[in-house]
């Protein structure tokens, strides 16, 4: 096997093309293997095996700097890099890293997982190194998808304007996540149909490699004339006009012409683009034919590509349904996503409501202001972002929405501990972030029920309502649940409504050194299995789910936290900043001491599945339960 061999990308360079074609079958099917077992991005990481493999035999990484966007399609750079090894691990608790990290491998430039910075990171590093006087290129690889971020926007054009000599591969497959929308991605179709001056450039260029030496005023007539022709065919070239030579489009798929591409580019001094045309998924049917399922996937079966799913029902799939429902009786409802409709739940909406449906493309900050407008408009937006991609719109929320006291609903998706994805995917800082702001209503559902009263209650509010759920499955619905609405107030969960077991209710109640733990809707699940534990071992506990973030009722919870020997205070969100400094404060006001605090510290933390994640924080349900019991023997 090629890849067992594999130490670095200098051991393919020698490759023959019979071989090239071998290594990326290996490739394709090493992912599959893994994937399938582990779960991560598919299709993306298919789509780009020979553009990797070509990169790596014309550049030479690390001196050569390959900078991927997002860099959730980097798994045959890894493979390229010497972690076949341990490309087993991928994604799992101490292995490797889903993205490009720094701390695995001198080829890893950047830990990267969000979108459209990789221009930016490639044009600060360049300029450093020409600063430096450092030698070697720098290349940027990013997808049509993430080109619809402003942020890339802005370092294309800086780059134009710099004219530093570098290289933007853009890898145009028509998709991010869900299909591209958008002038943007019309714009590239029309390119991509253009394949005429390719053709010609072609010729061109193989009349020049036949001619015996071409000196260098020649050489510049050769340029200048291909420019000219160019011209001809891309009158209006967007990246031309920001100062970059333009190549393309060229087959994503065919390893040697990208090599021939490559060596041509790397000989240049000025900024350039190479345009790459891609298909999402290549080499595994289920995943092409699917490439939005299949972009960041579950563990599956290899063989027929069937995706394991919950046993229950998500929050996602809880909220999937509750917005269709509402958006049945309330046409002023409209939902807005940043290329996420199928992960934050979004596609049935959009079948049923397409013209009340935005998919914006990957630009969070035009998602929340553009929500804005249509609440200012007398629409009632309903914004569905990930907990960390939010981090990218907070001015936004901010000054466009907060300030202006909009009517616009957040809805935001994998809050707290987030599998897999690791430290720039956790969705710990939202309650950090937005809680300081005003104008803006916080909730913290711990069920379905929950979610769906919450949902409603912000539909019928005023100005901003974040809701922010986990990435779990609904727990079974007990009656507490249904609670109504009381602004500032969470849910009161008793002990006996905890307990499956035959304890009789009277024994359980005359239980002395009562505990009372609250906690974070997302937490709740965790909470439950130890406080079940904590009463069969002879103690006691009830839970205090926090529906609301923000307002906050603190009479009412000063008065409650009374009633108990001590509280336990457990959130999936930052220590710092968070509900539980803010409960401290006002506990400790109120002279209640007896107080242990849970929650994520001042640091990143990496991948794993969630219970591992929250083993990592010390927010497992042991940890749990050893904090209630150690406040119950004080």
């Amino acid at each position: 096997m090629l890849l067992q061999k594999i130490n670095s990308p200098a051991d393919i360079k020698n490759f023959s093309q019979k071989e090239i074609t071998q290594l990326a079958k290996e490739c394709r099917k090493t992912i599959i293997d893994v994937v399938g077992k582990n779960g991560g991005h598919l299709a993306s990481n298919l789509g780009v095996v020979e553009l990797t493999i070509a990169l790596h035999r014309v550049f030479d990484s690390p001196k050569d700097a390959i900078i991927w966007d997002v860099s959730h399609q980097c798994y045959t750079h890894k493979l390229l890099t010497g972690r076949y090894k341990d490309f087993s691990t991928i994604r799992t608790k101490n292995g490797l890293s889903g993205f490009t990290n720094t701390a695995e491998s001198e080829h890893d430039f950047f830990i990267n997982g969000h979108s459209s910075t990789s221009i930016s990171s490639a044009l600060g590093l360049l300029t450093a190194r020409s600063l430096a006087k450092n030698d070697g290129k720098v290349i940027a690889v990013i997808g049509d998808g993430a080109l619809t971020g402003g942020m890339a926007f802005e370092g294309l054009s800086h780059a134009g304007q710099l004219s530093k000599n570098l290289i933007v591969v853009l890898n145009d497959n028509q998709m991010s996540i869900d299909h591209n929308t958008g002038a943007l991605s019309r714009y590239l179709s029309r390119m991509t149909a253009s394949i005429k001056y390719q053709s010609f450039r072609n010729i061109i260029d193989k009349i020049v490699n036949h001619l015996p030496l071409v000196n260098r005023f020649l050489e510049k007539l050769i340029f200048r004339f291909k420019r000219a022709i160019k011209g001809l065919f891309f009158a209006n070239n967007l990246f031309v006009e920001l100062g970059f030579e333009y190549t393309g489009p060229i087959d994503g798929h065919n390893e040697k012409e990208l090599e021939d591409i490559f060596k041509r580019v790397k000989k240049l001094h000025r900024p350039v683009v190479v345009h790459v045309i891609t298909k999402k998924g290549k080499g595994y049917s289920p995943a092409e034919n699917k490439p939005d399922v299949f972009h960041g996937v579950g563990p599956f079966q290899t063989s027929d590509g069937t995706v394991e799913k919950f046993d229950t029902t998500s929050f996602t799939e809880a909220f999937s349904n509750l917005i269709v429902d509402q958006a049945e009786k309330n046409d002023k409802i409209v939902a807005i996503t940043a290329a996420m409709a199928k992960g934050t739940g979004l596609t049935a909406f959009s079948h049923r409501f397409p013209d009340r449906f935005f998919d914006v493309g990957i630009a969070e900050e035009h998602a929340v202001t553009f929500a804005g407008g249509l609440a200012a408009g007398g629409m009632i937006p309903v914004v569905c972002i990930y907990s960390t991609f939010i981090q990218r719109a907070v001015d936004q929320i901010i000054h466009d929405v907060s300030l202006q006291n909009s009517h616009v609903i957040f809805m935001l998706d994998r809050a707290g501990a987030v599998p897999g994805d690791g430290v720039t995917h956790q969705g710990v800082f939202d309650i950090s972030l937005f809680r300081p702001v005003p104008n803006v209503t916080i909730y913290s559902p711990c069920s379905e029920e929950d979610l769906k009263l919450c949902f409603e209650n912000a539909l019928n509010g005023t100005g901003a309502h974040i809701i922010r759920y986990p990435k779990l499955s609904c727990p079974t619905h007990i009656t507490p649940f249904e609670s109504p609405v009381e602004s500032g107030r969470g849910l009161m969960i008793p002990a006996t409504e905890i307990i499956v077991e035959n304890i009789p209710e009277k024994e359980l109640l005359a239980r002395k050194k009562k505990i009372l733990t609250v906690c974070t809707g997302g937490m709740y699940s965790e909470v439950q299995k130890a406080v079940r534990s904590v009463i069969l071992k002879g103690g006691y506990s009830d839970i205090y789910t926090l529906r609301f973030i923000k307002p906050f009722d603190e009479a009412y919870f000063v008065k409650l936290a009374k009633k108990y020997k001590g509280l336990v205070i457990v959130e999936d969100g930052c220590r710092i900043g968070g509900m539980g400094e803010y409960l401290l404060e006002l506990l400790s006001r109120n002279g209640i001491k007896n107080v242990l605090h849970l929650a994520f510290e001042d640091k990143y933390y990496g991948h794993g599945n969630r219970g591992e994640v929250l083993e990592m924080a010390g927010l497992s349900p042991a940890d749990i339960e050893n904090a209630i019991i150690s406040l119950s023997q004080k």
